[in-house]
């Protein structure tokens, strides 16, 4: 059963977690509280008709920046696009782009306003990040955020607007900033054509305790 959290600033260990991954129910959306959970590979998914649930999962589906793989189309696709790559520069548009972009399969949004207003907090304190791609009248077409536990960056959405988009701005993430490992969280095609693999939970668990003693 999953754990029923209260007001004190603690969680279960993850290896508790349910076959799904569900550890925990209720507590908050504080930066105080997101910063511990993502620090132990935890991490909210739900919906405006549940209540706050909390995941950590027992495999975790992880890309290392030095393993992305590139494939030719993409390689030629970079070479002549006249998109722009930034960083930081709108933050909550990515994440409101991330929360209303039809999903295949997919029946709304677990981006609630008030997941949107705590990342938001997060990024505005330095911990949650943003990486952006424009076309070249300014608008934003692509991107993708997450937040950042040392060198460990926990991708929470991405979007695209137009073909590439949301791959450049992986790329972008993997090749000019210094993370050792992306965490994906959950299997997807896309990014497993992109080199994204299954990690046994208790190594992933490992690397984040790594960066809580080098940081």
């Amino acid at each position: 059963m999953a754990y029923l959290l209260d007001e004190k600033m603690a969680f279960p260990h993850p290896s508790l977690a349910d076959e799904d991954g569900l550890l925990a129910i209720g507590g908050d959306l504080s930066v105080e509280r997101l910063l511990l959970a993502y620090a132990h590979g935890i991490f909210p998914w739900f919906s405006d008709d549940t209540p706050i649930l909390w995941y950590a999962p027992h495999e975790r589906f992880v890309l290392f920046p030095k393993e992305l793989y590139i494939s030719k189309s993409m390689k030629q696709f970079m070479r002549r696009t006249t998109f722009t790559l930034r960083h930081n520069t709108a933050f909550i548009d990515v994440v409101q782009q991330c929360a209303t972009v039809e999903r295949l399969g997919q029946d709304g949004t677990w981006i609630t306003q008030d997941m949107q207003a705590a990342y938001l907090e997060l990024h505005q304190q330095g911990h949650a990040h943003s990486f952006e791609v424009f076309n070249p009248e300014g608008q934003l077409v692509g991107g993708l955020y997450g937040v950042q536990v040392g060198r460990i960056f926990c991708g929470e959405s991405m979007f695209a607007k137009v073909s590439n988009a949301s791959k450049l701005a992986l790329i972008y993430l993997c090749q000019a900033f210094n993370f050792e490992l992306i965490d994906c969280q959950i299997h997807s095609e896309h990014l497993a054509s992109l080199g994204a693999k299954m990690m046994p939970g208790e190594e992933y668990y490992r690397i984040l305790q790594q960066q809580q003693t080098t940081t």
